[in-house]
Order: C-alpha cells, then structure tokens, then sequence
C-alpha cells in the first residue's frame, strides 16, 4: 500500500509568529506622547489590572515592574509569557473596542501609562510607525491566542452539539480565540463543574461561572464587545454590505479616504472566500493564504483606517428616505440612514435538492472547508460536491485530516471549471478519489449524517462518513434589495451601462453601488472583487461631493 508523507504547509496568516519576533521597544519620541496624553497608573503585586470580559478600553504600556495574563477558570498563566518594561498589553480587539479575552494581574509593584482608547487610536493614525509597531504585535499576539484557545470563553462539547458548533464556526472564520473541550474528559468535567452544569452537557462558558444560556454568534459577539451600538443620528457616509474581498477593500479604501465607513456582515469576515482553506493564485503569497486571513487582514487595515464593522447582523430592509438618504433596518429591528450603499453580498453555495439534507446542516453537511471543519472529519472519509476551485482546494485540505477524500462532480472532466494546477494535484493525489457523472442520491444518519448514497456511472453505492461539503452553484444574495436596484435574470445587480449609470458600479439607483460577485458582469475571482471594492470609492466621492 502506498503511503504517502504529508509536510505541514507554511502559509501566510494573521500574523507574525510571537515567539520569533524580536522583542523592540517602542522610540522614545513614542512613549514621550504617550506621556503627554495619557496617565500614570500604579498597581501592587496581585492587582488586576483588566477584568477579562470588560471593554478593552484604554492602552497599557508597561513602565517598570511586570504583568502576566490570567485564565480565570484555572487561575494560572494560559500562556507562558509576561509583560515587562518597555511592553504593552492588548491585542486586536482594541481596534474595535472588544473585551479582553483574559485577565491581566500585575506580577509584583508595576508602574504602567495608561492612555484611553480614542485617544490613543488617534496617535496612531497621527503617527504611523508607532501604529506599524502596535499593529504587528497585536496581530502576532491574536495569532498566538488563537491558536493556543488562550481565552476566557470556553466551548464545551462543540463536536456533539449543533448549537455550539455554530458559535465555534463563527468564533474559528472570525479568528477569534477560545477553548474547546470535549465531554468526558476532565477538562470538560471542570469546565461544567465551575459553572454548575451537571450533568455534563454542551455549552458556552466565559469566566469562571458564566454560561451563556442562549448561546448563538450574536449572543457571543455581544459578550466579547464586537457588535457595536448603532445610533439613528450618526452620519455614515458609506455603508458596505458583505465583507468579503469586495467589501473589505471598499471598506479600507473608504476609510483611507476620510469617509465615515460602516460594515454589516451577517455570518464572518471573508464571505465566500473566507471559506476557502488555501488561495495560492493571489499575487503576494506565494506559500498561499487561506482566504479568511487574507480578508482578515484587510479588515486589520480598514479598522485602522477608522472603519467600524458590526457582526453578525443582516441589512433586512433598504429605502429611500425622506430627505433623499438611504435607511437601513438591521434584522427587522434597527434603522438608521446612510448618503451611500455598497452591495457586496457575494454569493453563496446553493441548497441542492437533496432529501435530508437541511436536516444534517451543521450536524455533517458543511458549506466551508476550514480548519474548523477540517477537524470534524477526524479520520473519517469525507465527500465534497462540486468541480470549481473551491471544492479542489477544500479537497487537498481535508486531504491532510480525513480518511479519504471523495470530491463528486457531475461532469466527465475538471477541465473547464478547475485551474490546471489544481486539477493535476487532486489526480495525483491518492488520498482523493474523483467521481465524474456523479451524484449525492440521499443522506443517512440518526442526528449526524452517518452515511452517504452516490450515484455514478456503476450504479449506486453507499460511503460511510460523517461530513459532506457542498461547494457548487453561484446564488447571488440580492433578496434583501428594493426594486429600484435592477437585477438580471439570475438574481445579479446590474450595473453602468446597462442601467445608464453614470460609473461602472453604480446600480439603478445613484446612490447604491455593486462590487464583486453580486455583481451582474464581474469577474469571479478574489483579485478582481479587490480591485472592484477599491476603485467604488472614487465613485462614491464623486458622487457625494457632487
């Protein structure tokens, strides 16, 4: 039997790898101004000095003495590293005024300088080499967090429970980080035993004895900070709906240009793309990148820039308003105006007519190949529908975890639908088997998918496994649009001068714009959303200064 070698692959990420970095003080022109705008703060031996859960709200800096962060269920270092002089605490969540995700106490007599958050983020935006500096750190400690689940919020029992899972999914494409454990194991049995769950059961846990009862991505992003407060008198000049590619560059880009720039997005950072395990083909990362840290990344940027993101939230309604501004209402519940709209909505993987099949969704049928996803294969055999790009990167990358990979295509060849580099590393590969003329007949299992029937050129047969990915079809998500935006007759925006638009990506309407896969005549690729989120802006100020 062949066996074959699998070399871990070195991709690009979020961040720089901590552990490697050098340790570089910051100038001290820096900590000169961090003096002028900010205060000294003094703490004993034992002091907390961040409450995990509470707003990320000021800028520490780390004068003499020493900090360690805390894990308050432990009451031990989850990492093992302190803050010395010269250092400062924090990571990204500071950027949009999140939680901290650990406690941080003072180690002995600790002198630090403490600067408020709005403050201090104006002093990077005023100064960018002290911003540069932060900003790398900041992601190199987000990086290590999240790949240790250096956190406070614990996950118990995500592998068993479709509740839980769909936290773990929005928590892993966000890059957020956190603990998972399993039931029947004794950190799962002290995970319940601190908050009283016995027997027990899957949940969601922040702190020492906090669950959350109703535990969903929206209830999660509240306690961590992340979905910020909407007020119907705010002036938002730009409003970006969807943040992938697309979206997150017109959300840099507005942002780089002074607009006052908000994002909705309803799931995570990096729409389609971000459910995409390897992007090799994006000029710039030659090792590849997955495509939830390259938009993760952009919206690091936009952040910087002052764009706000609230997530996960849906745009449920859009109209003209009285006095000639677009109103958005925010599911069904919150509105407020904008002077322009930008669609990147993307689009998604169609629900195919499968019996069953909604039934196994979040309990072994998948529309991502993360490595969130990854791990609930475990060493089972995993089947992928679909003969696009997506479904053959999501192939190699399963490769690496499950038993065998089954990639099911309903044509007699990957020619036409698959880059030539990718085609050839599936056909090369033993660990993956390519069905063609195939099809998903029906699905099995006693509240997680078990089994599989498929349907080819021999017949049928059935493959036992416990994940399906589904990866093929191209819905746009223009369901929530009013009629003044014109849509062609699969549901794309039209744009230009097929509405008589003035700009290449204004819509029907003179103040609504469509950028990437939504749109009607765009090219679907990553490179080329990016490029179009990028050039609306210098639509939208025309526009708005006009």
């Amino acid at each position: 039997m062949l066996t074959v070698e699998r070399a871990k692959t070195t991709m690009e990420t979020i961040g720089l790898d901590l552990a490697s970095m050098p340790r570089v003080p910051l100038a001290a022109s820096h900590v000169a101004r961090l003096r002028e705008v900010g205060r000294e703060a003094r703490y004993r031996a034992g002091d907390i000095v961040a409450e995990a859960g509470q707003p990320m709200d000021r800028f520490i800096y780390v004068v003499d003495g020493e900090i360690e962060p805390l894990d308050p269920t432990t009451g031990t270092r989850p990492i093992n590293a302190t803050l010395g002089p010269t250092q400062f605490a924090g990571e990204l969540s500071f950027l949009a005024g999140g939680a901290w995700g650990l406690a941080m106490r003072s180690v002995c007599e600790t002198r630090t300088i403490e600067v408020d958050r709005p403050v201090m983020l104006g002093l990077m935006r005023e100064i960018p080499e002290l911003s540069d500096h932060i900003l790398t750190v900041f992601a190199a400690r987000r990086r290590r967090q999240f790949e240790a689940g250096a956190s406070s919020l614990v996950l118990i029992g995500e592998d068993t429970d479709p509740r839980v899972q769909s936290v773990a999914i929005f928590l892993n494409r966000n890059r957020i980080p956190y603990r998972s454990v399993q039931l029947g194991t004794a950190e799962g049995e002290h995970a319940a035993r601190a908050c009283a769950i016995q027997p027990p059961r899957p949940a969601v846990v922040f702190g020492r004895n906090e669950e959350l009862v109703d535990p969903t991505p929206l209830s999660v992003a509240r306690r961590l900070g992340l979905d910020i407060a909407i007020c119907d008198h705010e002036d938002i000049d730009v409003l970006v709906v969807g943040s992938g590619p697309a979206g997150v560059a017109a959300a840099v880009y507005a942002g780089a240009e002074g607009l006052s720039a908000l994002v909705i997005e309803d799931t995570a950072i990096g729409g389609q793309a971000g459910t995409s395990s390897r992007i090799e083909n994006y000029m710039g990362f030659p090792t590849g990148i997955s495509g939830a840290d390259l938009v993760f990344r952009g919206q690091i940027q936009a952040m910087k820039f002052g764009t706000r993101f609230a997530m996960p939230h849906r745009v449920t309604k859009l109209e003209q308003g009285d006095n000639g501004a677009l109103c958005v209402t925010i599911d069904g519940e919150t509105s407020f105006c904008v002077r322009s709209v930008v669609i990147a909505t993307g689009v998604q993987y169609r629900r195919l007519p499968i019996d069953r099949l909604e039934d196994f969704e979040g309990a072994g049928v998948y529309y991502a190949a993360t490595e969130m996803e990854s791990r609930l294969c475990g060493n089972s055999e995993a089947i992928i529908i679909g003969g696009g790009n997506s479904a053959g990167q999501a192939a190699t990358y399963l490769a690496r975890s499950a038993g065998h990979v089954h990639l099911v295509v309903r044509a007699d060849s990957l020619a036409a639908s698959m880059s030539d580099y990718l085609r050839r590393r599936l056909e090369a590969d033993p660990a993956i088997s390519i069905h063609y003329r195939s099809c998903v007949r029906s699905l099995h299992g006693d509240g997680w998918l078990q089994c599989v029937t498929l349907e080819g050129p021999g017949g049928r047969h059935e493959i036992s496994t416990r994940a399906l990915f589904v990866m093929v079809g191209a819905a746009p998500n223009t369901s929530w649009l009013p009629p003044c935006v014109s849509l062609d007759g699969k549901g794309f925006v039209k744009t230009g001068t097929e509405v008589g638009a003035a700009f290449p990506h204004a819509t029907s309407h003179p103040l609504i714009f469509a950028v990437g896969d939504v749109r009607a005549s765009s090219v679907k690729r990553v490179a080329s959303a990016v490029g179009e989120g990028s050039v609306v802006v210098s639509e939208i100020w025309s526009v708005l200064n006009s």
